[in-house]
């Protein structure tokens, strides 16, 4: 039987620099679903992102167990093949000079530099992706010169470039002003008629659209909650999440917090 969970995770804890910042996670993600964690700063989002592509590791006891594609040791080669993370850490390695099109085409080698010795069907899957993202329009503005919307996307189109089953988008619209965050928003949104399934991370919960089929709580290390939205988003869980009196609210499919005034 084909297993249908591409993320298994069975009592585990990671520790970094003495503390541990995940703990006890049980935790299954299927292939067949995008699925959002969304907690405030420092609650643990990142560390499971580390988990999840091998950067951190956990503690192995005879009752915990942690696999990822059906692999309790899984090549990295493979994980980088199979797992694609966009970041805002990624931003900072490439050459300012270099075009969108070039950029999306060296996520073919790994790389984030001019390629030269371009194949043609290089060229075409550069072509596809950007006109499937409709991007086509960014293809020789140079980096530098975008916009920090066009910015993300084009990081996006890059790391989707190499069909992955899975993309982590790790707070994808951090310091965006409204129009790029927008802008932003709706690109993924689109991206949902890929085969590449979304894993989000975000302390925002505007990021929150119909394309989730899960959200995933998280804080203090610890999954808090987990369900579908209209389970999960609400102004109980989140005054827990973030720590202050809030109200949520659904409007044209965006989720809102609006905070309370004491009375």
């Amino acid at each position: 039987m084909v297993n249908k969970f591409w993320f298994e995770a069975k009592n585990i804890n990671c520790f970094k620099g003495g503390f541990r910042v995940i703990k006890d996670l049980n935790l299954k993600i299927a292939y067949s679903e995008n699925v959002i964690l969304i907690g405030p700063n420092g609650s643990g989002k990142s560390s499971l992102i580390e988990l999840i592509n091998r950067n951190i590791y956990p503690v192995i006891t005879n009752d915990s167990k942690l696999k990822i594609f059906d692999k309790e040791l899984i090549n990295l080669w493979e994980l980088r093949k199979r797992i694609s993370t966009v970041n805002s850490d990624i931003k900072n390695r490439i050459n300012p000079n270099l075009n969108v099109f070039d950029l999306i085409l060296s996520g073919l080698y790994g790389r984030y530099c001019y390629i030269p010795n371009k194949s043609e069907s290089d060229l075409y899957k550069v072509e596809n992706i950007m006109k499937t993202m409709n991007v086509s329009n960014l293809s020789k503005k140079k980096f530098f010169y975008l916009s920090d919307g066009e910015k993300q996307i084009s990081l996006i189109a890059r790391a989707l470039i190499k069909k992955p089953d899975i993309l982590i988008l790790d707070e994808p619209i951090a310091n965006l002003d409204y129009k790029s965050k927008f802008f932003v928003i709706d690109k993924i949104n689109e991206l949902s008629k890929l085969n590449t399934k979304i894993l989000c991370v975000t302390h925002n919960i505007s990021m929150i659209t119909s394309i989730y089929d899960r959200v995933i709580m998280i804080k203090s290390g610890e999954i808090m909650a987990d369900g579908y939205q209209n389970k999960v988003i609400n102004s109980e869980n989140l005054n827990k999440l973030y720590g202050i009196d809030v109200e949520v609210i659904k409007n044209d499919g965006f989720w809102n917090i609006n905070k309370l005034s004491k009375e």
